[in-house]
């Protein structure tokens, strides 16, 4: 490591701590505002008001996307580099910053809520940049930092479109972070094992004549074009639930029972009738599926477009369908991962003081546990190398796969040399014979500044470390994008999806009603 190096990451260091206060301010809010995909509205104009105070050129609601956003900031010749900001929230786990299992106040229990949590995720990667940015300044190191805000995340749904506008196109390296806790990926950076391939599509169905289902039952003496007493068609809920059972029973049928693939759904709710007799004009479902790889997305998809043709005409209505992700495996980077974890090390892994052990014991106690000296999960406190946590991530895979689980990191991958790391979000270790931890557990700790703090201050130094690294060692830059080049020529990946692709905005995505303490779900 050079002088300027070493120098500069300490000045990086010293500003996240000096700042920690104000940055753990900064995530309560983003948390409490708990904005669900697409309509992340007031997250993002947090985040477009704050980066314009820091000086970064702010383009608001960036690829047609409303609550998307791209910033820069340039001191000058030198590499540009990117990390980013996610904020979505998820419907149906709305949980307050304590220690019992409570809404936020004023709102449903079926609000959305952090889990993961997004909201530590952008503050972290946010106290890298401006870490970084404060150290650039200081000791006069060129180069452009590159912010984007990515909504949508849990439905893979920002990146992708980034992507083919070009966002991405001008960075040299991108420094991708989550808060995580499933092990061995804890504390760690990805090696060879990248996320796999995501789809997603919502099926509509259109029943906009219904009146001509029997035509031969219609009432020649009604002056309306069916009475209540004709037999009408079955509607739109019928064609929704034929889809939904039949893609449901066909699992079997759609992929072997192995590789770590899963298929989710979701049902869209808009223009339907109260409990009168007249036909639903129409009924949108959501499928998600993740797979190892874009073969096997394909099979599942031929099965669902013919599913839903089939469902259409036995319910009399039209069928439309659109695309919400369809997302690559990731491309991995070597010398990414090394230089990252390389700063991981010299920063730590997060460390829980008392504060914290309190916070944890006195959720302990509210279950009726015992509370334990040591209540977080250990590997939360630890590192592992990303090697390491490769070779326990194959131990429960089968040998042909090459990618497990999902997330739409992936899709920046193919635009530059990328690393994936994780640091880990408060976790509580289970008790023998006593089972897991109810869910809002988790995701109360994700709220509470004395036990989501660590999280921030370690994936903080770690971006702004790696930033200065690569800033400043050009060689270092210049094998991960020798590496990048490589991996690319050897097998060539193109978007899934065409260059005009229009976000999904438009569809009826829940959403809050209302605003500040008439806010609600």
């Amino acid at each position: 490591m050079t002088a300027l190096t070493a120098e500069a990451k300490r000045t990086a260091q010293a500003w996240i701590d000096e700042n920690l206060t104000e940055l753990t301010e900064w995530h309560t809010h983003i948390w409490e505002l708990a904005e669900p995909a697409w309509r992340e509205y007031r997250s993002q104009q947090w985040y477009v008001a704050r980066l314009r105070e820091e000086g970064f050129d702010v383009e608001d609601g960036s690829a047609g996307m409303p609550t998307a956003f791209s910033a820069t900031w340039s001191n000058g010749d030198g590499p540009t580099l990117l990390t980013y900001a996610e904020y979505d929230a998820v419907p149906g786990n709305s949980q307050a910053a304590t220690t019992s299992e409570t809404p936020r106040e004023g709102l449903s229990r079926f609000a959305a809520g952090h889990t993961d949590p997004h909201s530590v995720l952008g503050i972290s990667t946010l106290a890298g940049v401006l870490a970084t940015k404060h150290a650039m300044t200081v000791h006069g190191i060129g180069g452009t930092l590159k912010y984007t805000g990515e909504p949508a995340e849990k439905m893979h749904g920002s990146k992708v479109v980034h992507g083919l506008r070009g966002y991405y196109d001008d960075a040299d390296a991108i420094v991708s972070f989550h808060p995580f806790y499933m092990l061995p990926l804890c504390n760690t950076a990805r090696w060879d094992t990248q996320c796999g391939a995501y789809y997603s599509k919502v099926y509509s169905f259109i029943c906009d004549e219904p009146e001509t289902w029997q035509l031969s039952s219609a009432d020649p003496n009604s002056p309306i074009p069916a009475s209540h007493s004709a037999a009408r068609a079955p509607g739109a809920n019928v064609a929704l639930m034929q889809m939904y059972t039949a893609s449901r029973t066909m699992l079997d049928s759609m992929l072997p029972a192995t590789g770590g693939w899963s298929f989710s759904d979701a049902i869209l709710s808009d223009g339907q009738a109260t409990a009168d007799n007249l036909p639903q004009r129409i009924a949108r479902i959501q499928f998600s599926w993740r797979t190892p790889d874009i073969e096997m997305a394909e099979h599942i998809l031929t099965i669902l477009d013919r599913n839903a043709q089939a469902a259409a005409m036995m319910a009399h209505c039209a069928a439309e369908d659109r695309w919400i992700a369809r997302s690559r495996p990731g491309r991995t980077n070597h010398v990414m991962s090394e230089t990252l974890y390389a700063n991981l090390e010299e920063v730590g892994a997060p460390s829980y003081g008392p504060e914290a052990i309190g916070v944890a014991q006195e959720i302990q106690r509210s279950l009726g546990r015992e509370a334990t000296p040591k209540p977080f999960l250990a590997e939360t406190e630890q590192l592992i190398s990303p090697q390491e946590a490769e070779r326990l991530l194959r131990e429960h895979m089968p040998a042909w796969q090459r990618n497990w689980t999902s997330d739409d990191y992936v899709e920046m991958s193919h635009y530059a040399p990328l690393v994936r790391f994780y640091v880990s979000r408060p976790a509580l270790q289970p008790v023998p014979g006593e089972g897991p931890y109810p869910a809002w557990v988790m995701n109360a700790l994700g709220g509470i500044p004395e036990t989501i703090a660590p999280t921030i201050v370690t994936a903080g130094k770690t971006v702004s470390g790696t930033f200065l690294d690569l800033l400043t060692k050009p060689e270092t830059l210049k094998a991960a994008q020798q590496e990048f080049a490589q991996r690319v020529a050897a097998e060539p990946m193109p978007a899934l999806l065409p260059v005009d692709f229009e976000p999904p905005i438009d569809l009826p995505w829940p959403d809050y009603s209302g605003a500040a303490e008439h806010r609600h779900w």
